[in-house]
């Protein structure tokens, strides 16, 4: 018997770990370069734990000598704990972030040559966001956004891992203005102290990558100090990142490279997937193992999966497949409004005993929201995965508040102070500074009337908002809302705002439009801002229900890696998924953008076990959406046309019933397709009453109260689903 099934035997009888041919190959591959392309749910984690443990018991590989490289801490953390489950008795493995590998490389190097450096990452005194937000001031004359920031720091990033030289900083597109030399003062400013460097993480990557080329010395000692290298992940890694690592195994080639290329799913910071279809060009003697098997999901959801990637063309060939049973069709869900969404999913999922079997997928933070403010109000409790408390302390959101502060007390010039530039009343700093030096509590509109100079048009615009504002004391918080974004001009002076400063309009007005929604449920401004104030903190302490019974709140981005019995994917309209930025770069012939949102697509509907459902909806706060391409793929999928023709001349629709018995389960079920027709009222069996909208090509659908259903002629009618109302 080989040392390889002495091992496999051994793990099993120990583990109960049985792996299945493509996994055993993997863990026999120890020598030179291996790319090992794992499908979702293909028992990736086991496979390495069990590669790294073969590589020291049948090898006799030094376990210090053996660096494996993660994508985050958690998964690096995670990697660990399941070697020392595995392998309790193995000295520890050398587990880490490419971050923490670079930041190794940069302090030995710094501490050689005396130089002092400073980490400008958290919320020091001195941080990257303040040095950032002081350039932007100083460039543009004003304050930066949360969101500007946030893109900024992306774009540097971007560029940093990208490795793009100066010279063509400024073909990266980011909407923040003048983003190109705002990043060339910042890198300027890092240096321009005497007695200090100021890094952040990208310059601790960047740094690594050029002392591993120039310093010999350096680079020899950290080839020599592993002699097996793991990248798990490697989708998500940068070309720097690449970089580091091929130059840490240019001497042995040792190096196995975990991923999926059809998981590849940020791009935005510089992920690189075409590294891993040029594999064989960096490295010509590689073996590639695809591992194809999926043990996580039901049959139906695998295979709709594995047709749905398909639609990318820049990508390996792999044949995903399950021997897990079939369990449920994937649901497709047409809602009729927007709003209608959450209340669906609280109808569907507040009968669960085991919420922590649910989970809720979306492209947006901002579709939370909606799901915070309806699963409060019906005590279902939710773990968001990642909140994003960016929301609720947006300026809109603060504007509003704002607004209706000063309606309830029309003296307050601090208050004015804050939202005087949000109206088109054409008020300069030197109106605010005369304003604020009367101190007679009158109201700022008398005040600025009686001591400040203003043109006749101003005037009336003022009189206008000073009888506005004393109207809303006595409106509700919806009615208020509305009254701020017509009756004072708000949203126009958020699409004049957009187009200035390139901010995204659409993303301003939904804010605003989820505000409207939210306040809807309430009947007062007290309690509106009482209702802000809570979901925001409800959001926060969302992360103490992680391993509690409850429902999770996901983004596509992060699920990945992560699988839970049920699933529903939600906001699924073109905008959204694909993103409108997407879409754009699409017609301009760049493809890549759309693939990848392919690739979040595809990840989505492999975390689901049992059960997915899709989510979409035809309207939006009064505007006709278009229906997410990707739905739409999906849907055809099911209910291939050529299919259905096939199976129609082999049994005739109307003769269908079901295969068990020939009578339906429900006696009195529509038995014959001459049973549905165009207008007709039937009751579903689960989803209660509703009217045939249409019924050809071997699909019906029918509009129930809430939403409306596309479904499988052929099983309505063998399983007895319908009934005549």
């Amino acid at each position: 018997m080989t040392r390889g099934n002495l091992f496999f035997n051994r793990k099993n009888a120990e583990l109960g770990v049985s792996l299945n041919e493509v996994q055993r190959q993997a863990v026999l591959r120890t020598d030179g370069p291996l790319l090992l392309l794992a499908s979702p749910g293909s028992g990736k984690t086991t496979t390495i734990i069990m590669r790294i443990g073969y590589l020291i018991e049948a090898k006799g590989a030094i376990p210090s000598r053996i660096k494996a490289v993660t994508f985050s801490k958690a998964a690096a953390n995670d990697m660990k704990e399941r070697f020392q489950q595995f392998f309790p008795y193995l000295p520890p493995v050398d587990f880490s972030t490419i971050h923490s590998l670079a930041f190794q490389v940069v302090r030995e190097y710094f501490y050689q040559k005396g130089t002092t450096y400073q980490l400008i990452e958290g919320e020091g005194k001195l941080n990257k966001k303040r040095i950032l937000r002081g350039i932007f001031q100083s460039i543009h004359n004003e304050m930066i956004t949360d969101d500007q920031l946030e893109e900024l720091i992306t774009y540097i990033s971007y560029i940093k891992n990208r490795l793009i030289p100066e010279e063509k900083w400024a073909s990266v597109g980011c909407n923040v203005p003048k983003a190109g030399e705002i990043m060339k003062q910042y890198e300027a400013y890092k240096t321009s102290f005497p007695d200090r460097l100021f890094v952040d993480y990208d310059d601790m990557l960047t740094i690594a990558n050029r002392l591993l080329k120039t310093e010999q010395k350096l680079r020899i000692k950290y080839q020599q100090k592993y002699d097996y290298v793991l990248t798990d992940e490697s989708q998500d890694t940068s070309l720097v990142q690449h970089s580091i690592i091929e130059k840490l195994v240019g001497k042995h080639h040792n190096l196995c490279v975990v991923a999926d290329d059809d998981q590849s799913i940020y791009m935005w910071r510089a992920a690189e997937p075409q590294y891993l279809l040029d594999f064989k060009k960096v490295y010509p003697d590689a073996t590639v193992l695809k591992m194809e098997q999926n043990y996580r999901s039901s049959k139906e959801i695998v295979n709709i999966a594995n047709q749905f990637i398909k639609r990318n063309k820049n990508r390996y060939d792999k044949q995903m497949f399950t021997e897990n049973p079939a369990k449920n069709q994937v649901q497709l869900t047409t809602l009729q409004d927007f709003r209608e969404q959450s209340d669906y999913l609280v109808d569907n999922i507040s009968h669960l005993e085991n919420y922590r079997d649910v989970a809720i997928l979306y492209r947006n933070h901002s579709s939370s929201i909606p799901l915070i403010d309806a699963f409060e109000r019906a005590r279902i409790p939710f773990y968001m995965k990642d909140p994003d408390n960016r929301f609720f302390s947006h300026w809109i959101v603060k504007d509003v508040l704002n607004f209706m502060r000063l309606a309830f007390d029309i003296r307050r010039t601090d208050i004015f102070e804050r939202v005087y530039g949000k109206f088109h009343w054409y008020l300069s700093k030197f109106h605010m500074e005369d304003l604020k030096r009367i101190q007679n509590g009158e109201p700022v509109f008398d005040n600025l009337l009686n001591y400040t100079n203003f043109k006749d048009f101003q005037k009336i615009k003022i009189k206008k908002g000073k009888e506005i504002f004393i109207e809303m004391k006595t409106m509700n918080p919806a009615q208020a809302i509305r009254t701020i974004r017509k009756d004072l001009g708000y949203d126009d002076v958020l699409k004049d705002m957009s187009k200035r400063l390139g901010f995204n309009k659409d993303h301003l007005l939904d804010i605003l439009n989820t505000l409207e929604e939210i306040s809807k449920s309430v009947a007062s401004v007290a309690e509106f801002g009482k209702r802000i104030k809570h979901l925001d903190a409800l959001m926060a302490s969302s992360k103490c229900n992680k391993h509690e019974n409850a429902v999770t709140f996901s983004t596509f981005h992060s699920a990945k890696g992560l699988e839970y019995p049920k699933v529903y994917m939600i906001d699924l309209i073109d905008g959204v998924i694909p993103a409108q930025s997407d879409l754009e770069r699409a017609k301009e012939g760049v493809y890549e953008p759309l693939e990848e949102a392919v690739r979040l697509f595809y990840v989505g509907m492999t975390r689901a076990q049992e059960y997915l459902e899709l989510l979409t909806h035809q309207r939006k706060y009064g505007k006709k959406m278009r229906i997410s391409r990707f739905y739409e793929d999906v849907r055809r999928i099911i209910h291939p046309s050529k299919v259905i023709e096939q199976t129609e001349e082999k049994v005739p629709i109307q003769r269908r019933t079901s295969r068990k018995s020939k009578v339906p389960v429900n006696p009195n079920a529509i038995q014959n397709i001459d049973g549905l027709q165009k207008g007709d009222l039937v009751k579903h069996r689960v989803f209660g009453s509703g009217e045939i909208i249409s019924c050809d090509d071997g699909i019906i659908e029918i509009r129930f109260p809430k939403f409306s259903k596309q479904l499988s002629v052929k099983k309505c009618l063998e399983i007895g689903l319908l009934e005549k109302v």
